[in-house]
Parts: structure tokens; sequence; C-alpha cells
């Protein structure tokens, strides 16, 4: 697992003020791990997570690009959203197959967080509905090879099947 690096936006920034209220920021941060999956498939994977507070604060802290910071990047997976005002804005896609990890019929939300302790761990949850994400996938590939359209998307909803061309 590689350290926790303090990232700057394409302009150079290192804090990103809020729209909505100025008074607020944040500072963007990544880090490479190593994800050994439930079938044990390891895979290196970059992480992003946003370090948010008061401008003033963030400020203070005097963060600079590139600048190592202890502790590590967590995913968190949730039943319930992180965010109730735009709750679609963390649901867990199954690659880019645009279908919604789900369990039953409860979607999955998923975020990532910075933690200033290294033992933080993952929260995962394991969905249940891999039939329809792989039929989708199945379905994707074919009309691929038929066509030569690279950017299908197909998503189901209950069982209703919506192809995007």
């Amino acid at each position: 697992m590689s350290k926790v690096v303090v990232t700057a936006d394409k302009k150079g920034n290192i804090i990103s003020v809020s729209e909505n209220n100025p008074e607020f920021g944040s500072v963007r941060v990544e880090q490479t791990t190593t994800e050994i999956n439930e079938k044990g498939w390891l895979r290196n994977a970059k992480r992003s997570a946003f370090i948010r507070g008061k401008v003033q604060d963030l400020i203070e802290m005097d963060f600079e690009e590139g600048q190592e910071i202890p502790g590590r990047i967590v995913v968190k997976e949730s039943l319930t959203p992180f965010n109730t005002e735009e709750p679609d804005r963390d649901l867990k896609i199954a690659g880019d197959s645009g279908i919604i990890c789900r369990i039953d019929d409860e979607p999955i939300y998923r975020q990532t967080f910075y933690s200033p302790k290294k033992d933080a761990e993952d929260v995962f949850i394991q969905h249940n509905n891999s039939t329809e994400i792989k039929d989708v996938m199945k379905a994707q590939k074919e009309l691929r090879s038929f066509s030569n359209l690279k950017n299908i998307k197909i998503k189901t909803t209950k069982g209703k099947v919506d192809v995007d061309l």
C-alpha cells in the first residue's frame, strides 16, 4: 500500500472551495492500494477521497501538492445513502455495465473516505444480483460484436431492459 498523497486540480489548486458555501472546501488525496477480492483475485487500485472542512482550517494545514500524509483511504459501502439530497451520486455500479449492485431490491451505496488511522478498514457489502449483472454484460458483449458499436449501455430496472445506443 502506498502513502496517501495530496493532489492538486487541473489549475494547480490544492483547496477546492464549495460552490454552495464558500466558507467550506476540500483537499483531494490519493492512494494506490492492493485489493484481493473474495475469489482471491489481486489487483492494484487507485483510490481518491476528499478531506473536507472550513477553508480557513484547510489553509492553516498548509497542504502541498505531493505531500504525503499518514493514514489510508478506505472504501465504505452502505445500504443507506451517504448523501440524502443526492443519493444516486454514490450508487455502487458493476463495472461499466451500468447495473446498480443490490441486495434484493436495496441498492448499495459506495464512497471513499480518508482516515488518519493506519488500521482503518474497508467496509464492503456483497451484492446478490450477480445473475442480472452477468446477463447484461453478456448482452452488451454480443451487441458490440454484431455492430461495432463501442458505447452501448444496457440497463435493467425490475426486469425491464433499456438499450441506449
